[in-house]
C-alpha cells in the first residue's frame, strides 16, 4: 500500500505542475496532497509545521491566481469585460493554438472583452490587455515555483 501511496503521489506531483500552466487543473492543491501522500506512505516525512506552511503558500497562491487578474485589470483600467475575456481567451487559447496560445490567449481575450465594452479607445484596451497578461504570467509563474519545490522537497524527502 505505501508503494501505491509513493506512486500517486508523484502522479500528483507532477500533474501539480501541469496544472501550474493550465487553468483546467489546481496545480499546487494537487502537488499538496503529494506532499501528504509522501508523508503517510511511510517513505518520506515532513513536520507539522512544514506541511502547514506549505499549506498557507497554497492558499495563498491560489487565492492569489484568482484575484490577480481582477485586480490587474482595475489597476490598469480595465472592465470586467477585460477580465471575463482574459479567461475565456486563456480557454480557447490552450485548445486552438498549444502551447502558445496559453500566453496569446489572455492578451487577446482581455483585448476583445475592452474594446466590446469601449469600443472608442483602443489604446486603453492595448494597456488592460498587458495588465491581465502581466497577472497570468505573475500568476502562474508562482505557482510553476510553489509546484516544482514541493517536488523538490518530495524527492528529498524520499533520498534521505
Amino acid at each position: 500500500m505505501e508503494i501505491i501511496l509513493v506512486i500517486l503521489a508523484f502522479l500528483l506531483l507532477i500533474v501539480g505542475i501541469l496544472g501550474s500552466v493550465l487553468p483546467i487543473l489546481p496545480g499546487p492543491p494537487l502537488s499538496f496532497i503529494g506532499l501528504l501522500l509522501i508523508n503517510w506512505s511511510g517513505y518520506g516525512s515532513f513536520s507539522h509545521v512544514f506541511l502547514w506552511v506549505a499549506a498557507g503558500i497554497v492558499i495563498a497562491v491560489t487565492v492569489m491566481d484568482y484575484v490577480l487578474p481582477a485586480i490587474m485589470a482595475r489597476k490598469f483600467g480595465g472592465s470586467r469585460a477585460a477580465s471575463i475575456g482574459s479567461i475565456i481567451g486563456l480557454i480557447i487559447g490552450i485548445f486552438i493554438f498549444p502551447p502558445w496560445g496559453m500566453l496569446a490567449g489572455p492578451f487577446l481575450g482581455a483585448l476583445f472583452g475592452e474594446l466590446i465594452h469601449n469600443k472608442k479607445d483602443g489604446a486603453k484596451a492595448f494597456k488592460v490587455a498587458l495588465g491581465a497578461f502581466f497577472a497570468f504570467i505573475v500568476g502562474s509563474g508562482a505557482k510553476l515555483i510553489t509546484a516544482s519545490l514541493m517536488l523538490f522537497f518530495a524527492i528529498r524527502a524520499l533520498i534521505s
